[in-house]
């Protein structure tokens, strides 16, 4: 039997020994990934230390009229291999699936295709289950190389995500996301998921997909609310990261919600300006989320919003972006509290969520058993060393509280509250709620 040569063999003390082992590439499970390891023996034959790396290529892409038969982008992916097996948000197949099917047969690419219904309730393990067996030998018996073809929303991405995770405990995938949450957020995250019953996201892994390809186009044929939800992913970046960014949703936010942006009636001006916004959003999200990429340390801008409201989120039924807004803005009033942010600058956040129809305030956060449970939660998840919730020192720029007092947090929701219910909306958003866009 062959072996892999060792790189290196050597003595560093009488009792200790470091073996690295050159595997050949030839030997690769698949062209996306690589590792590395070495293992160290103490030299009583009693015990040994294995230290290992595992390395991936993840790339993001903006391109438009991805499924134009004269776009050669999935073609040259997928020819080569013979044939693409896809899973397809039911909705997306429903207004794109002849175009999806008429691509594949134009270049002679066998398609198997899978529609799968990916509301916020289908966001469960059954699911993921579901597409297992799709994936796996009673369905496509898809190989450990074969990149699996995503095309929907958050919700899918999260889900189809985990079940390519699972199959051959790591199955790479491409992801082509429909919505704004998906374009910008969940389809090239690493973390893929399912829902618990009484807090988001809580069963998962890290396996990003190989390639997002982000195609604003589809964005024409979704609803309002969609575009809305999505958008709060991007003002999540501009306060934490992206002053520039900020300065462009002040400006053109309204407009850009309006056109879809910029696939319905949008000149081109504001197609440029729609394009700038989805770059700098994704280079924002994955500076972050892409060199932190299984989450081994907790300084992530990218989680502003998003430290109470998985908790308050199910609780209420909100859309995502609703949850997170009201985070964002929550989260801004609690830095004022602290000292760390301006009132104006809380005002301009509060200001830019509201502009665009995004909820700013929920009595929900008024439940201090809920909150305090969700800082519970989420200490857990971020690994007991603190609650670091990132909140906002400026546009543009954020710190991380290790910890909130109950004191502290009742505060905040106090004056947030005063703050918001003077506004017209009093805080509340437009189509705030799962049923309002048919998701419950």
């Amino acid at each position: 039997m062959v072996q892999a040569k060792p790189l290196t063999d050597k003595t560093v003390s009488k009792s200790n020994q470091i073996i690295q082992f050159n595997h050949p590439v030839k030997y690769r499970t698949s062209e996306w990934y690589t590792g590395h390891g070495e293992i160290v023996a103490s030299g009583d034959n009693r015990s040994f230390e294995v230290s290992a790396s595992y390395n991936l290529k993840a790339t993001v892409k903006l391109v438009n009229e991805i499924l134009n038969i004269d776009n050669p982008t999935l073609a040259e992916i997928y020819s080569s291999r013979g044939r693409c097996v896809a899973i397809v948000d039911l909705t997306v197949d429903e207004l794109y699936g002849e175009a999806i099917r008429r691509y594949f047969e134009y270049h002679e690419i066998p398609l198997e295709l899978l529609p799968c219904r990916a509301w916020e309730s289908d966001k469960t393990p059954q699911t993921v289950n579901n597409l297992l067996a799709f994936l796996g030998k009673d369905g496509c018996d898809v190989s450990r190389n074969e990149p699996v073809l995503v095309i929907g929303g958050g919700v899918l991405s999260d889900v189809a995500g985990l079940a390519c995770a699972l199959q051959h405990r790591r199955t790479p995938y491409i992801m082509i996301g429909t919505t704004v949450v998906a374009a910008i957020d969940a389809g090239p995250s690493p973390r893929t998921c399912t829902n618990g019953s009484q807090f988001k996201n809580s069963m998962g892994v890290y396996h990003p997909p190989v390639l997002t390809l982000v195609d604003r186009t589809f964005f024409r044929t979704l609803d309002t609310g969609h575009i809305r939800n999505g958008m709060a992913e991007i003002i999540k970046m501009a306060v934490t990261d992206d002053p520039v960014l900020f300065e462009l949703m002040e400006e053109y936010g309204t407009r850009l919600l309006e056109t879809h942006f910029a696939t319905l009636d949008g000149d081109e001006d504001l197609q440029e300006i729609a394009d700038e916004v989805i770059y700098r959003a994704l280079f924002s999200y994955m500076k972050h989320e892409g060199t932190n990429m299984f989450e081994t340390y907790q300084d992530r801008p990218h989680a502003y919003g998003h430290t109470w409201s998985p908790r308050f989120e199910p609780a209420a039924k909100l859309m995502h972006g609703h949850a997170v807004s009201i985070g964002m803005a929550f989260g801004a009033s609690l830095a004022t509290e602290m000292g760390w942010l301006s009132p104006e600058d809380r005002d301009r956040i509060i200001a830019l969520c509201s502009s665009i129809g995004l909820s700013v305030f929920h009595p929900i956060i008024e439940d201090m058993d809920i909150m305090l449970e969700g800082q519970k939660n989420m200490r857990r998840k971020r690994g007991e060393g603190g609650l670091w919730a990132p909140l906002p020192t400026g546009i543009g720029e954020c710190d991380f509280a290790q910890e909130v007092s109950s004191g502290l947090l009742q505060q905040a929701v106090n004056n947030h509250k005063t703050l918001c219910v003077s506004l017209p909306s009093g805080g509340e958003g437009k189509e705030m709620y799962l049923s309002d866009l048919g998701l419950a």
